[in-house]
């Protein structure tokens, strides 16, 4: 019933697909009908993952998604269906203590979010109720609820704004925390409400708001506000981004503001740009992934060859059926696929220990204490804002140190994003400095014709467009009235460049003032206030590249100003004009300056009427807004005339040139974006040492493709000669490639927007269809790109512990008889060898920091997972059989004498296998030891305080008669091995052999390095440490 009495109110009007309609302050239009409010979301904010009712399932879900943990539950339920040689416990227990670890550490991570969130849907706010100020919580908050947001606070809600503490209903916004962008940013209120300044004449507005339905783009916003009178005729008004207040956003150098919200809680911007996204996974749990299918088929390989061995040993009467081993009745009955089924099964218990199921808690372990390290890393302390580095998930810390390409924005990242006015040209006159006298601005440019300077008229039309062409506003500490405070102006705006051109404008006489009741005051050169209204902004866009201002002189006279890139105004222009001002621009790109052309034409009344209505109907459509507005755009900013152009200067951000050539160093490539002339950013490039002087730069721009009548031919040509020559110069191997970047010609890649947009976009008859595809590998192969004018260790420790129980079974018949006591193969991942693996992983510092810092070119070393490639993989599996090896027949050489006691008394088969894994528990951590180069007191403590743990447990395990087992098969065992000398000595031997080998090895490291060493060398350094003259500063 609402629906159809607003649709009356809005007569004429189609029926709106994905928009929602918003009722200002819930209040009903009409107090006649009936008000039905709609269901919107609530206000609160949830980053969590878990809540305390899904967190087992979901978490247990996530956990035995994962290979190891799915392959220990399945032999788990092995072990208690099946008849198997070692307990459930062995592997039950392991799995247990992983999972639960893994749950509390990402149950912390999730309540930490929690908390986070609490703070944020708990803070307090006000809402405008019955003309009242109510103190509410944030995540109470209801479309529709007219919010008071005061100085410095972040906005709750994606909101739009009514009215501010100023007249003209402005406020200024950082939304820092949402794009990184600092500058303040300038938000409008519709004029209708701008009056509404009290909680009691806000309370007093009927209106209802059509908007579109939430979307993440932060840049985008299309709705209209009908305003209803109490004669309930609607007075509409388009809304675009300029109007909306997003959350997140920070209010600032305004004291207080009202605004309506429109989108809630999961449903603002901010909460969509973190909605949906995929759980990321870094390289290195991907390669683990893949190892572990690998020791899969090894462990599978093994139960297999056991298994078919086994029925061969059988196959002979006598050792089928012993004399003291006989078979029951329902052993003979059994059928023989389905016993060769369960012993499969059963070999797969006995070696499963392959797989180590500690390990994915491990690396997680690592990840989680290692974003404290970051956090608590001094170097990363900021202390004008005092805060550090800061964490927000641990699951990618390792991929830090697997960068490959860093693409960076120019401005603002290599560059300060402070801009300077240097100079400026008025019909190809070349202005730079300012004298004494005001007049005396002009100088010659030396390529041009012209000697004297502009036209009077001419320079104040081309300052005034500078005054004027802009959407810079005036921080208001005190009322600005009069010359008297022209001097003391604080300039805002969301773009630094506008800010230097009002600041030029101001150099050479002409000052902004500032808006008044809706007229851009300006004091010219001769102290006289003018007066303009605005009657339109055309807004800067990355596609136009340009921006528009239409406003009323004091005598009627209606003037568009446009200011813009070349590229865009160009063309727009008279042709007769741009020789004059394209030389300038050029010779400032070239410099390394930001260029911007000014242009103008006047407009007829009754042209101007119909723009008018062009604009309006335009910017009141809720379909299709965007394009609707660019065409009227373009047709307004035709036929225009070019008064010249100007020079800004971006300087180079401190140690900008020292940080590129260190990437460089490393093996990075790095690719710089920027929406510049290709000139200015070429120069930019060289400035910050992103090209070298010896980098041959190939270049795929308009300039060259322009050459040819057909573009995509001329495209395919150049393509085609840059992939021969970069294939030709560089190996295909990418480790090879990084290093032949030091040996061989550097070569570096300029595109600009429209090259890249014919190559993404080719046409199907063209042949070039591969035109990606040779694209992408020229890029690969580029040390740098500028896109201009754009819109296993702990593996094979845990094979050497479970080869000697294969190579056992050869020497037991097959019969699936643990070489381990469970108590062992329980606590082998869990205590015995945990501790130290992880705190190596924390600590460890192969490599101090000033080497490090020194030589960025040691990072190519650890690029693309190299640590865990095939190689080293390999290399462990191997070295890890080898031990295995060792470990097992050397304690089996130990046994051929029949007695190793002074009393006579022969050993058994436990004691046998308890030497053994003394033997593997000392030499696993001992090679850890080894490897450690950065010895902390915690590395001390956990190495030898695992081996001395494993001591005391084994004495501890083996002294005691425990009622809970059926067999006491370890009592005094290993008491009574240690007081034999020939097992001290036959433990300490191979341990010393199997070490050998690592030990070998980092002897022939040293010598290698000591012998390769010059003293008269310099140690690697930056280019940049050099006294090396670039030919740029």
């Amino acid at each position: 019933m609402f629906r159809r009495t607003f649709s009356r109110f809005c007569a004429g009007e189609e029926k709106r697909v994905g928009t929602r309609t918003v009722f200002v302050g819930n209040h009903p239009i009409s107090e006649t009908e009936a008000y039905i409010a709609q269901r919107f979301c609530d206000n609160r904010i949830v980053s969590s993952k878990y809540t305390l009712w899904n967190f087992l399932p979901k978490n247990l879900f996530e956990q035995f998604r994962r290979i190891a943990n799915f392959y220990f539950l399945i032999i788990f339920l092995v072990q208690v269906t099946v008849d198997t040689p070692t307990s459930p416990v062995t592997s039950g227990l392991p799995l247990f203590f992983v999972i639960t670890v893994t749950a509390i550490k990402q149950g912390y991570e999730d309540w930490l979010r929690h908390r986070a969130d609490n703070e944020v849907n708990k803070s307090t706010v006000y809402i405008i109720e019955n003309a009242k100020r109510v103190r509410k919580e944030s995540e109470k908050i209801k479309v529709g609820d007219v919010v008071e947001v005061q100085a410095d606070e972040t906005f709750p809600c994606d909101l739009i704004l009514l009215s501010s503490c100023t007249t003209d209903g402005t406020c200024y916004v950082t939304t820092a925390s949402l794009d990184g962008e600092s500058n303040c940013k300038t938000h409008y209120a519709v004029r209708d409400t701008i009056t509404l300044c009290t909680a009691e004449s806000i309370d007093t507005l009927r209106a209802a708001i059509e908007c579109e339905q939430p979307q993440p783009d932060l840049y985008k916003f299309v709705g209209r506000i009908n305003i209803y009178s109490n004669s309930l005729e609607a007075v509409a008004r388009s809304l675009g981004p300029e109007n909306l207040l997003l959350k997140g956003a920070t209010l600032k150098n305004t004291k207080k503001i009202y605004g309506v919200a429109v989108y809630t809680g999961m449903e603002t911007k901010m909460a969509l740009n973190y909605q949906g996204k995929s759980q990321k996974r870094s390289a290195v749990e991907k390669s683990i992934n893949a190892f572990l299918i690998v020791y899969l088929f090894i462990l599978l390989t093994k139960a297999a060859v056991c298994t078919t061995l086994k029925y061969v040993w059988q196959s002979t009467p006598h050792n089928d059926e012993p004399w003291y081993n006989q078979k029951t009745q329902k052993e003979r009955e059994t059928l023989k696929v389905l016993k060769m089924f369960t012993d499969f099964l059963s070999f797969m218990v006995l070696f499963n220990f392959i797989i180590p199921v500690s390990m994915y808690v491990t690396v997680e372990m690592q990840k989680f204490l290692g974003s404290f390290f970051i956090s608590w890393d001094k170097d990363f302390y900021d202390e004008e804002i005092h805060e550090g580095a800061l964490v927000n998930t641990s699951d990618l810390n390792e991929e830090l140190g697997q960068v490959d390409y860093v693409f960076t924005d120019k401005t603002g990242t290599l560059t300060e994003n402070t801009m300077e006015f240097i100079e400026c040209c008025i019909d190809g006159h070349k202005y730079k400095s300012v004298t004494q006298e005001v007049d005396g601005l002009s100088q010659t440019d030396g390529p041009l014709t012209y000697f004297d300077k502009a036209d009077k008229n001419r320079e104040e039309l081309f300052l005034r467009a500078l005054c004027l062409c802009h959407t810079v506003e005036i921080k208001t500490n005190d009322a600005v009235d009069g010359v008297t405070e022209s001097a003391e102006l604080t300039y805002i705006s969301s773009s630094p460049d506008e800010i230097a051109l009002v600041k030029g404008a101001k150099r050479y006489g002409f000052t902004f003032l500032g808006n008044r009741n809706g007229l851009m005051r300006v004091e010219n050169q001769r102290k006289e206030i003018e007066e303009y209204e605005l009657l339109h902004t055309l807004n800067f866009d990355s596609v136009r590249r340009r921006m528009s201002v239409i406003v009323k002189t004091q005598r009627g006279d209606i003037l568009l100003f446009c200011k813009g890139a070349d590229s865009a105004i160009f063309p727009r222009v008279q042709n007769h004009e741009i020789e004059l001002t394209k030389a300038h621009v050029e010779r400032n790109a070239m410099d390394g300056y930001r260029t911007l052309c000014v242009a103008f034409k006047e407009i007829a009344p009754d042209d101007y009427e119909r723009i008018n209505r062009q604009l309006l109907e335009a910017k009141m459509a809720l379909q299709d807004r965007e394009e609707k507005m660019e065409k009227v755009f373009d047709d307004i900013e035709t036929n225009m005339n070019l008064i010249g152009a100007t020079a800004v200067e971006d300087k180079l951000q401190d140690q900008a040139a020292e940080t590129i050539e260190a990437l460089h160093a490393a093996g990075l490539k790095v690719w710089v974006l920027t929406g510049d002339k290709m000139e200015t950013a070429k120069s930019t490039c060289y400035a910050c040492r992103l090209f070298q002087t010896s980098t041959e730069l190939l270049e795929l721009t308009t300039k060259t493709i322009e050459e040819s009548e057909r573009k995509e031919d001329r495209l395919h040509e150049l393509l085609i000669e840059y992939r021969k020559k970069l294939l030709h110069e560089f190996p295909k191997s990418t480790r090879s490639l990084k290093k032949a970047w030091t040996e061989h010609q550097e070569y570096g890649l300029i595109i600009d927007g429209s090259t890249l947009s014919l190559i993404l976009n080719s046409s199907q008859d063209s042949g070039s269809n591969n035109y990606k595809s040779i694209f992408l590998q020229i890029c690969m192969k580029c040390t740098a790109v500028l896109c201009c004018r754009m819109a296993p260790l702990q593996k094979a420790q845990n094979l050497c512990f479970i080869l000697p129980q294969f190579l056992y079974q050869f020497f037991c018949g097959f019969s699936q008889q643990p070489l381990y006591d469970a108590a062992y193969l329980t606590m082998y991942n869990i205590c015995f060898t945990s501790l130290p693996i992880l705190a190596y992983s924390l600590l460890e510092q192969h490599i101090n920091i000033d080497t490090l810092t020194s030589d960025p070119r040691l990072y190519m070393k650890i690029t693309g997972n190299a640590m865990l490639q095939l190689g080293p993989f390999l290399y462990w599996t191997f070295l890890a059989a080898f031990e295995g090896m060792v470990f097992f027949f050397g304690t089996y050489f130990l046994f051929q004498t029949a007695s190793l006691e002074e009393n006579g008394k022969v050993y058994g088969n436990w004691t046998f296998g308890t030497i053994v894994f003394t033997v593997l528990v000392f030499t696993v951590t001992l090679k850890l030891a080894l490897d450690t180069r950065f010895w902390t007191w915690i590395n001390h403590f956990v190495i030898w305080g695992s081996l001395a743990f494993y001591v005391f447990f084994s004495f501890f395990w083996g002294g005691i008669i425990w009622p809970f087992l059926k067999q006491q098969r370890m009592y005094f065992v290993f008491a009574q091995m240690l007081s034999s000398v020939s097992t001290w000595l036959a433990i300490i031997l191979l341990i010393f052999i199997s070490l050998f080998p690592e030990i070998l090895l980092i002897v022939l490291k040293n010598v290698k390095r000591r012998t390769a060493r010059n003293p008269n060398l310099e140690l690697p350094m930056l280019l940049s440490y050099k006294h090396i003259d670039s030919g740029y500063s």
